[in-house]
Parts: C-alpha cells; structure tokens; sequence
C-alpha cells in the first residue's frame, strides 16, 4: 500500500520482488479490486502492480481531467519505485492509459493489453452529459446503473454479491474525480494515432458489451499494426469479473508470449541479447544515454501577426456547447450564412470564450445574465446546457436568474425562468 502525493496513484504490488512487474489498470468506477481473481495467477511469473484512479477505491480525491494527466502520475509513481519497464493490462479508461503508455512512452512498455477499450469512447457529448447527471444527482443513479452496463443479465441475476458490490463500489467513488475521469474519456480520442503503437497488443473484448464491444475491438486490430483480438463469449463490459479464468488465460499466454526487450535509448532499435533474457524490475532507474538532436541548418520562419483563433475557438466551441449542437448548426449553414458561422467561432470562442482571464464558469454566468438582459431568450436553452457543462449546478443558475431578475426586470427573468427550468429538468434527470 501507498502514502499518495497529488501527483502520484495509489497503489499495491503482489507476487515475488525479483519477477518483472505487470501492471494493471482499473475501469472507471471500479477499485483494484476488480482484477481479485486475476492475480493468484499472475503472481506466478509476474511482479503484479495495481493502481486506483484518484477518488477511488478511497484513494485522495486529486481529480485528472486527462487521459495523458492520468499516465503522466502512473509513470511518476513508476518512477519513485524505480519501475523502468513493464507489461501492462488495461480495462476500459485504463485501457485509454495503456495506449497512451504505448504512443507517448513506447520505451517503458513491454508488451500491451487493451480490455473493453476503444481508440474514442462515445462521444465527447455522451460522458460530459454524465458529468452533468453526477454534479446534480451524485453518484446513486449511476450506481444503481452500472450492473446493467458491466454484466450480461443472466450473471446479474446468478451473483447478486457481486452486483451488489459493483454498485457500492461506484456509489462509493468521489464525485469530482468521477466527473474529472468523464471528461478525460471525452476528450480521449486517437483513432488517427494507432499505427504508431509499436508494442504486441492483445484486444480483449466480451461478446456482450454494450459499452465497448466488438466493434470498437476490430477497430483497435485494424489500426494496431501487431494486434491480436480475443473474443470472450458469454461477457459484458466488465470482463475480467464476469468471466475472470477465460481472461486470466488470455493474458497469461499473451504476456508469456509477446514481452518485447527493450529498445536502445540511442538508436531506437530493439537489442538483441545473446541469449533470452527475462525482464526484470530494475532496482536503480537506468540511465539513458544522450539523444543526438538535428539541428536545423538555418532558424525556422515563425509567422508573423497573431496566430488564427478559429482552431482553438471550433475546440472551446465543441467543448461548451457540445459536438452535436456544433454540429447541427454549423451544417445548417450555407452560403449567406456560412461567414457569420466562421465569424463567431474565431472571434466569440476563439478571441473571448479561450481568454484565460475567467473560468468557463464565471464566463457562462455573465452571459446568462447578459442574454436575459438583452432579451435574447432565442438563445438562452442551450447557454443553460453549456452552463451545466461546465459546472455550475441547477442552485448556481438558479441564483444567477435571481440576480437578473433584480437588474433585468421580472418579467425578462420570468421568461428565463421557464426556459432554465425545462433545459434543467431534461440535462439532469438520470437515464434509467
């Protein structure tokens, strides 16, 4: 067990010291215990590692916004143990860490296996809805839903122990840092990234699943140049529970099978020992040698003027006001109207909504105010979604009407009101 600094993981290692470590990565929602039945077997060869997302399994409630925040503390924790390299298993969220592992630090991974994964998660729309229903409701009704999301209907029914005990494990999580990890799946996408994944990978997936299911694990195999896919029949999305000898199997003979040596700091090219050599945890971190850097032969032109904020204004825009309102309005544009569309991205959202001078949620009080002040109610419904997106609660754009109703007159906040009140009533009833 571990003392937990805010840039590191909770953690726990089983097995032998001198084995090679394997790491294995939780599913939003669950603790490490999750991989229970997995490790009495693991433990056989490997040095096993397991690790709680922050807010969870009563880990300190630190929340990470991003997938790539999330590795960046596994490694830092990796790191203070001297773990150098490592095979790596990862479900669901923790299967998004495990490929981030394999883009970003190829060198530290020795081989990969992504369960009930997928190189994007939804959609960005979908886990930041969810973000919503948690900031206003809790946990419970995610709770109360998750069996149904995990497991198949007939494992449900046959374990009730084990269903219960899903449910307590979610109704348990920190709320913050559960809507903290929706927002790093939201914002995890690296469809165009994967043949860059260099590492034998094993793609695990229950016949079942809803969440991520099989097509998200062909998609996986068709972008990974050295992936294998292994169907589980009978299985949801929580496969290592509901089917924990099939997967125990699988990921015995894979990184048995697959655990690539490392590569060379200085060329990128795999050494060849001569003769097979079994990795082992490293006491003391290596030492890499220096990287030879190309320089250019002459300084780089930088543009001149400001940079073009359209970029970052179609981004913020998305994040706000969600891809599918995005969406929508910006293919109902044509000709006539297509340059006033271009005209509010760069300038509404990439000159003012990307200022760093206010959060996103001082900036979605202020034009809430703004739009019952001008009596612009046209475009208040989904200024009130946008406000609930970025964090305010129902209480929050309660009292903010209130406010306007002061300085705006009663009937334009009347009008308001009713508006605010059916978006509220929609964004924030759970989905059962």
């Amino acid at each position: 067990m571990s003392e937990t600094p805010s840039n590191t993981l909770q953690y726990r290692f089983d097995g032998p010291e001198e084995a090679p470590v394997l790491i294995l990565g939780p599913s939003l929602g669950t603790t490490w215990h999750m991989w229970d039945r997995q490790v009495p077997e693991l433990t056989k060869q490997w040095r096993v590692f397991r690790f709680d997302l922050p807010g969870h399994g009563g880990a300190p409630a630190y929340p990470a916004g991003s997938v790539g925040e999330l590795t960046a503390r596994l490694l830092a924790t990796l790191d203070g143990l001297g773990v150098q390299r490592f095979g790596y298993a990862g479900c669901a969220l923790g299967g998004a860490i495990g490929t981030e592992l394999a883009l970003r630090h190829p060198e530290r991974l020795a081989s990969l296996a992504l369960i009930a994964a997928s190189p994007r998660f939804g959609t960005a729309d979908e886990f930041r809805q969810r973000g919503v229903i948690v900031r206003t409701n809790g946990l419970d009704p995610i709770a109360r839903t998750a069996p149904d999301r995990w497991f198949t209907g007939g494992f449900a029914a046959a374990q009730p122990a084990i269903t219960e005990w899903a449910v307590q494990m979610v109704r348990t999580t920190d709320p913050g840092c559960y809507i903290a990890a929706c927002e790093a799946l939201a914002s995890f996408d690296v469809r165009a990234e994967l043949g860059r994944v260099g590492v034998p990978t094993l793609v695990l997936v229950g016949s079942e699943d809803q969440v991520t299911g099989p097509a998200e694990a062909r998609h996986l195999v068709a972008g990974i140049p050295d992936a294998r896919l292994a169907v589980v029949p009978g299985a949801s999305h929580l496969v290592p529970v509901e089917q924990p000898a099939a997967v125990t199997d699988l990921l015995v003979r894979h990184f048995s099978t697959a655990w690539q040596p490392a590569l060379e700091y200085g060329t990128g090219q795999t050494a060849l020992p001569a003769a097979a050599v079994k990795p082992a945890l490293s006491a003391v971190p290596p030492q890499p040698a220096p990287v030879a850097e190309i320089a250019p032969a002459a300084p780089v032109p930088q543009a001149q003027g400001r940079p073009d904020p359209y970029d970052a204004g179609i981004k913020v825009r998305r994040e706000v006001l969600g891809d599918a309102h995005v969406d929508r309005v910006l293919a109902q544009a044509d000709d006539f109207s297509s340059d006033f569309q271009e005209l509010v991205t760069r300038y509404a959202w990439g000159e003012i909504w990307d200022r760093p001078g206010l959060d996103r949620r001082s900036r979605s009080c202020v034009t809430l105010s703004a739009l019952v002040a001008g009596g612009h109610l046209d475009d208040l419904a989904v200024h009130i979604r946008a406000a609930l997106r970025n964090g305010l609660t129902p209480t929050e754009i309660r009292e903010v009407l209130l406010q306007a109703a002061v300085y705006c007159g009663i009937p334009a906040a009347n009008s308001a009101f009713r508006i605010a009140q059916q978006v509220i009533r929609e964004e924030t009833t759970p989905q059962e």
